[in-house]
């Protein structure tokens, strides 16, 4: 992809300035949000839909890196991000509801994500599965377990179009996007968002490892923080050792 000590094109850091755990947002404005949240915080940059800090949660070092909206970008930060050093990937988002499983309000931990995006197709054919670490998955649970804090676990959907999950009967393939969404729900989809399968695609194929933990049909502050701090337990768990009992 790159030559060895080749600086990253889109991201604003690069070698040294990563740290292995990296919290991946879409939104660049929850950036300041999440790090509220670290000591030592220091904003690294921003560039085009990338916006970088990093801090420590109880001595680890974590990095906060955002995507942008969807796959395509989501493939450039992770690239670059592996390039420079990042193992661990852990997605802070927002969903939907498919199967009606997971309401308002809720927090969804993805375990899989169907691929329906078109980035991951570029990779790797779609019959490979895009599927969260275990590891990442487990500390996710053992963090929320630990914190009293309920969420849902299951299997995600990541689409391309946002207005074609949410108004899809103006589109011409209308009946295509209902069949489709029909099937997610028979096959107990919980929860539908528009990065998750490149990211854990990619983490598979370049040796990374990722997860990803949703507020579902809402982005308030407060949801995004107890989100956080779910996210930044698990990462203490991971990096000391925790096993989940």
């Amino acid at each position: 992809m790159f030559d060895k000590l080749e600086q990253v094109k889109h991201l604003p850091i690069s070698f040294g300035e990563i740290a292995r755990y990296v919290i991946v947002p879409g939104d660049p404005n929850r950036v300041p949000i999440i790090s509220e949240l670290l000591d030592d915080v220091q904003h690294q940059g921003k560039n085009r839909e990338f916006n970088a800090a990093r801090g420590k949660y109880k001595g680890v070092d974590v990095s906060i890196v955002s995507t942008g909206i969807g796959c395509p970008s989501t493939a450039i930060a992770v690239e670059e991000l592996i390039h420079i050093g990042a193992e661990v990937f852990i997605r802070i988002g927002t969903s939907g509801s498919v199967d009606g499983s997971a309401k308002k309000g809720d927090i969804f931990i993805a375990t899989a994500a169907v691929r329906d995006d078109g980035t991951s197709k570029q990779y790797i054919p779609i019959e490979f599965p895009a599927l969260a670490d275990t590891e990442v998955v487990d500390s996710l649970i053992k963090a929320s377990a630990a914190l009293k804090v309920p969420t849902k676990v299951g299997v995600c959907q990541s689409k391309d179009s946002f207005f074609g999950e949410v108004e899809p009967e103006r589109m011409p393939v209308a009946e295509y996007l209902d069949s489709k969404w029909k099937a997610w729900q028979k096959g107990s989809v919980g929860a539908s968002e528009m990065e998750a399968a490149t990211l854990f695609t990619l983490s598979s194929i370049f040796g990374a490892e990722a997860g990803g933990i949703f507020a579902v049909e809402t982005s308030d502050k407060e949801t995004i923080h107890k989100i956080t701090k779910i996210v930044l337990e698990s990462i203490y768990y991971m990096e000391k050792g925790v096993k989940s009992e």
